[in-house]
């Protein structure tokens, strides 16, 4: 079982070759990479599903055992600062894992034939996969740094994909706004990981909760300034999740294809918000008022969904609200 934890490190890397290859084919072997495009589908699904196997191993293991697991590689640059990079497996890492992973296989599945005529068929694969990865790396990271590296790969990749079909203009100027507007959200995501380390002095999740929550209990933190970061965190899951004021991009992200709304949509881009904050729950619910300014978005943002949904006359644009 140990063995199972510590190499699940290799969960996010095991889709990686397939956007390597197709870009190294394309760059040194377009044409017989071309000639041979319907084959890139199937090493795409396998090796997603050898992923969702593991993860569905690891969350039969949770539910048995309920145990939490960290591993953390140190890199030591001086006498003062090391670069820590690991993985976090807990329960909320396995449930995501199995999300993103089945509705991924699902939506490569259906994509083969969607995709068979387009001329960016390999294209739409590599970003696809690469997307696929990026998820997978955001929800096994251990700290905040690589939360907020794979955040921005998630962020590149929806842009990449939303503007797959860039000759449109329509195409290309949505996604245009869901990169400027996620990147609104994304200055604020970073600007409260600056903020916790400056308190805390740790991105390590374990460590940044447990001394968090030592500094609000015994009073040694300026109450306004947490706050703010706390702020500025959920900032960044308001922009991911198209929450009000930032939800102004999801609607014209429906002009990419198809395959790519469904994955937008079910387990990716708007579930990374929703994943940022479960997993920082431990520091939101100690500060006052944000747990009431979360609800609050929330409730905005359903309301308005709804009644804009309404109005919608594409099917697409009404499930966007939906």
């Amino acid at each position: 079982m140990e063995h199972t934890y510590q190499y699940s490190w290799i969960i996010p890397f095991v889709p990686l070759p397939v956007p390597m290859l197709i870009g190294v084919g394309l760059l040194l072997f377009p044409t017989a990479t071309k000639n041979l495009r319907r084959m890139w589908a199937f090493p795409s699904i396998l090796l997603l599903s050898i992923v969702m196997i593991f993860s569905v191993d690891l969350a039969i293991h949770q539910i048995h055992s309920s145990c939490i697991y960290q591993y953390v590689w140190s890199w030591t640059i001086n006498n003062d600062f090391s670069l820590e990079f690991g993985h976090f497996i807990d329960p909320l890492t396995s449930i995501m894992s199995v999300l993103i992973t089945t509705v991924g296989i699902l939506v490569l599945i259906y994509s083969d034939n969607y995709m068979s005529h387009d001329q960016g068929y390999l294209r739409f694969f590599a970003y696809m996969t690469f997307f696929n990865t990026s998820m997978l790396g955001l929800v096994t990271s251990s700290n905040l740094i690589q939360i907020y590296i794979f955040w921005e790969l998630v962020g590149m990749c929806s842009y990449l994909l939303i503007g797959f079909w860039s000759t449109r203009p329509i195409a290309a100027s949505a996604c245009q706004k869901a990169f400027v507007t996620n990147r609104v959200g994304d200055f604020g995501l970073l600007l409260g990981i600056l903020g916790l380390y400056w308190i805390t002095g740790s991105f390590e999740f374990r460590d940044l909760f447990e001394i968090f929550n030592n500094l609000i209990y015994n009073n040694e933190v300026n109450l306004l300034f947490v706050t703010l970061c706390a702020f500025l965190l959920f900032a960044g899951t308001v922009a991911k999740s198209a929450q009000f004021p930032l939800h102004v991009w999801l609607p014209d992200a429906m002009e990419g294809p198809t395959p790519i709304s469904a994955l937008i949509h079910a387990a990716t881009m708007v579930a990374a918000g929703i994943f940022l904050v479960a997993r920082l729950l431990p520091l939101f619910i100690v500060i006052p008022y944000i747990m009431n300014l979360i609800s609050l978005i929330g409730i905005i943002t359903v309301l308005l969904g709804a009644t804009l949904a309404l109005a919608q006359k594409d099917i697409k644009r009404s499930l966007a609200y939906s």
